[in-house]
């Protein structure tokens, strides 16, 4: 199959994958030219370049990739063609095996077709679908990146390969500038800026997957939770808290043990029953609903809880706070007449932009997932479920993809991707329709015809969970949050010994108005004291000199190095509170 790749743009999705898919070839060839004995196991393309998975002997080393590199040059310089064929399935079974690359051969065992193909280029042949570029010299500029390992297949019951990750463009100047966004990437990593400020860590005696929130993080986190507190309140949301495990009956009515079992923990025994803990929040709020009777009249009844949740990731996927196994999900549940599902859907995406834009988000895709393979319910409530949701995004006026096949098993949903200043996509909030477990839990309420009728459940998380949207928006602010987000808002730094009571006295008055201050009274230059504070980006510094105290006012300087001026302690108050409160 012959390509046409556009050297300037490179916009098209299919032919960027055929290209960094003829890399990743390319990459194997040239790992199976420098070391023979090195079996292969899969290399497809990623939406950011491509990798290959390689059984070694040894680890591969920095100094092997650019060996690699080297020889990849030589054989895009042969420009050998991609040469396609076809044979039966046993025939490609017994040539991979004769080659000694059992991974081939296991992964043709599994595949259906009686005939299989295989492309070869300067002798070297691989199992590939393809289809790829015509040569080898089609490909004009790449870089190998990293090396890390992975579970052959993504089990940790499998033994550990070695992953050579590259990424590859049409032209020089985009992967140089692909190349300075990674570096920019690599400034903004969450899990260097979360060790630097001192906001979480991940303890390999407690677990992997595990969050310990250190005294910086966790005021942040406590100033995320009370402004959705508070914002939920505002917008007619019942707060709720509610356990951490229950019983594994309990998870077979919602349906979760047939449905997410893999993601789930094994059960313990409490005085002979066996309980689980939870995945989702969910059972909990109905137990609530269904506590006592319910009128038409008190619909739509609103219940949102910070609740934690426990899922099983495989150790390969967990990364930082982005990936975990116990995490918070800022979860609510909305039971609503169906007349009323538009409406809510309505209210709840201005709620959840609302929420995204104060976080400092303003550009996102708007996702409708349809219907997957594995559901539960009939064909006529997923239809009107996917129908309130399309109604509710067009009457919004929000642009939207349908993304088929990738609703959750009991129920279509809206997916909003957040876009952060990087321009990379996060998938964070959701908003699900489900007809399923009203109907499980017989969950119903009395109409204004005296009978009993099934409530839409409807499951919406804005952030996605704590963990993650903290994540997030490190790598966002690059770990420079905004002043109401700050856990220091102001740094308070002496020039010498004899200004600390004045020091000591301003910070007492900041804290007692709300202020999150630090102070720095050590025998230090002042030179030293800014350069510390600025590296742990505390937004205001004022520094407190004979000049402050003479006049009795305070020398404030922002953390990018402007100098603001002199400001009396209630000057500065006021425009603190005032910048507080604008939440930008």
């Amino acid at each position: 199959m012959k390509i046409k790749l556009n050297a300037v743009n490179f916009d098209s999705p299919e032919d960027r994958e055929i290209y960094r898919h003829s890399a990743s070839h390319i990459m194997a060839h040239a790992v199976k030219e420098i070391f023979p004995a090195v079996k292969l196991a899969i290399g497809p393309a990623t939406d950011e370049g491509f990798y290959y998975d390689f059984d070694m002997d040894r680890p591969f080393t920095p100094e092997d990739l650019s060996l690699i590199e080297n020889k990849m040059k030589e054989l895009i310089k042969k420009d050998n063609p991609f040469t396609r064929k076809t044979m039966p399935r046993k025939d490609a079974i017994e040539l991979f095996k004769k080659m000694g690359e059992d991974y081939k051969a296991e992964l043709l065992s599994e595949i259906a077709d009686d005939e299989v193909s295989v492309y070869e280029e300067g002798g070297f042949v691989d199992l590939c679908r393809g289809p790829h570029v015509p040569a080898t010299g089609s490909i004009k500029a790449f870089k190998l990146l990293s090396i890390a390992g992975a579970y052959w297949r993504g089990s940790e019951k499998n033994k550990m390969l070695q992953r050579i990750y590259g990424t590859a463009f049409a032209d020089e100047k985009s992967l140089k500038d692909y190349l300075v966004f990674l570096e920019e990437v690599k400034k903004r990593d969450h899990r260097k800026l979360g060790k630097e400020l001192d906001l979480f860590s991940i303890s390999e005696d407690i677990g992997p997957g595990l969050i310990l929130w250190h005294p910086n993080g966790a005021i942040i986190r406590k100033t995320i939770e009370d402004f959705w507190r508070d914002e939920h309140y505002k917008a007619g949301y019942n707060l709720l808290y509610s356990p951490h495990i229950a019983k594994l009956n309990l998870w077979q009515r919602s349906g979760h043990l047939d449905f997410y079992r893999e993601n789930m923990y094994s059960p313990m025994e409490i005085d002979g029953i066996e309980y689980e803990l939870k995945p989702m929040n969910c059972p909990f709020h109905i137990s609530i609903y269904r506590s006592s009777l319910r009128s038409y009249r008190e619909l739509p009844i609103r219940y949102a809880e910070l609740g934690t949740v426990y899922r099983y990731e495989r150790s390969g996927v967990l990364h930082g706070l982005l990936r975990v196994r116990g995490f918070t999900q800022d979860d609510a549940h909305i039971f609503c007449r169906e007349d009323q599902i538009e409406s809510e859907i309505s209210s709840i995406l201005d709620f959840t932009l609302f929420i995204l834009k104060t976080f400092g988000f303003d550009s996102y895709d708007v996702y409708l997932s349809t219907m997957p393979e594995k559901y539960v319910g009939t064909l006529e409530n997923w239809e009107s479920s996917t129908n309130a949701l399309k109604q509710a995004l067009e009457k919004k006026g929000l642009s939207y993809q349908v993304d088929p096949g990738e609703g959750v098993f009991y129920g279509p949903k809206i997916d909003i991707k957040i876009k952060d200043s990087l321009n990379r996509s996060w998938q964070c909030s959701t908003i699900q329709v489900d007809f399923n477990n009203p109907e499980r839990f017989d969950v119903t309420y009395r109409g204004s015809d005296g009978k009993d009728h099934r409530p839409i459940m409807i499951h919406r998380a804005l952030m996605g969970s704590l963990e993650r949207f903290f994540g997030i928006l490190i790598e966002h602010y690059a770990g420079a949050f905004p002043l109401w987000l700050a856990p220091v808002q102001i740094g308070i730094l002496t020039i010498a010994e004899r200004h600390s009571d004045y020091a000591l006295k301003t910070a007492d008055t900041l804290k007692l108005n709300g202020i999150r201050i630090e102070t720095n009274l050590e025998n230090e230059k002042i030179g030293y004291k800014i350069r510390e504070a600025t590296i742990r980006k505390v937004p205001y510094l004022v520094i407190i000199g004979d000049k402050e105290l003479a006049e009795n006012k305070l020398t404030v300087r922002k953390r990018n190095g402007e100098n603001m001026g002199s400001f009396t302690i209630d000057e500065l108050i006021q425009m603190i509170k005032t910048e507080i409160g604008s939440r930008h």
